[in-house]
C-alpha cells in the first residue's frame, strides 16, 4: 500500500479543495439505479460480487482513493480495499470486515468466504484486527429498496473517500435493478467524477464473466 502526497499548491484542484473544505465545506450524495442482472445470473454469492465490482471501480480513478492519511497529510493511495458490513441474524446487529482485494473476482469471493468464516461467529462490531489505512466503506440495506439515502455525519467534512450504500434490487421489466447510494466530499468529486463512476460501475457489471 502506498500513499501519494499531493502538492495542494501545485494541484489542479486547488481552488476547488479549499473552497470546498475552507470556504463553504460540502459533502453531497446521490442514489443511481443499478442493473445487476448479470451479477445475478453469475454463479456466486451476489453481495461478494457487486463489493468486488465497487472495489474494481474505485480503484480506477485517483478521486476516490484520495484522503488524509494518519499523520494528516492529504493524498492518494494507489489501492483501496473494502470495509463492508455484514448482517449477524442471532443479534440482529452488523459487523465490519475487510478484505483484501484481488485482480480475480474468484480469489477475491475465496477470501471473502474465509473472513466471514473467520469471524462472523464474534459478537463485535470490528471482529477483524488490523485494519489497514487504505479501506473506504459499503453497506446492505437488502430489506429496503430506496429512492436517495444519505449519511449525516458529525465530521463528515474531514472524511474525504466515497461512502457506498447498496438497496434492495427489484425486477423491473425482468431486469434486476439495485439502488446505489454513493456519497462523497466536493473537495475531491464533482458531478462529473461520480458520473463516470456510475456508468463505469454499469460497464464492469454487464461484462464481467466467470
Amino acid at each position: 500500500m502506498a500513499f501519494n502526497v499531493i502538492d495542494i499548491e501545485n494541484w489542479k484542484r486547488k481552488e476547488y479543495f479549499k473552497h470546498f473544505t475552507n470556504d463553504i465545506p460540502c459533502t453531497y450524495s446521490l442514489t443511481a439505479k443499478i442493473n445487476v442482472t448479470n451479477l445475478k445470473k453469475l454463479n456466486m454469492k451476489f453481495y461478494p460480487a457487486l463489493i468486488y465490482c465497487i472495489t474494481l471501480t474505485v480503484n480506477k480513478y485517483k478521486e476516490f482513493r484520495t484522503a488524509y492519511n494518519s499523520k494528516g497529510l492529504l493524498g492518494y493511495y494507489d489501492k483501496m480495499i473494502p470495509c463492508y458490513t455484514v448482517f449477524n441474524t442471532e443479534n440482529e446487529l452488523f459487523y465490519n470486515l475487510w478484505t483484501n482485494m484481488y485482480d480475480n473476482i474468484y480469489d477475491f469471493i475465496s477470501a471473502y468466504n474465509q473472513d466471514i468464516l473467520t469471524y462472523g461467529n464474534k459478537n463485535e462490531m470490528n471482529p477483524k484486527p488490523n485494519m489497514p489505512d487504505n479501506t473506504f466503506p459499503i453497506s446492505m440495506i437488502p430489506w429496503l429498496s430506496f429512492e436517495g439515502f444519505n449519511l449525516n455525519l458529525q465530521k463528515g467534512y474531514d472524511y474525504l473517500l466515497p461512502i457506498f450504500t447498496a438497496g434492495k434490487y427489484n425486477i423491473e421489466n425482468e431486469q434486476y435493478i439495485m439502488p446505489l447510494a454513493l456519497q462523497v466530499h466536493h473537495g475531491v468529486c464533482d458531478g462529473f467524477h461520480t458520473g463516470r463512476f456510475i456508468n463505469t460501475l454499469q460497464e464492469i457489471i454487464n461484462n464481467i464473466q466467470l
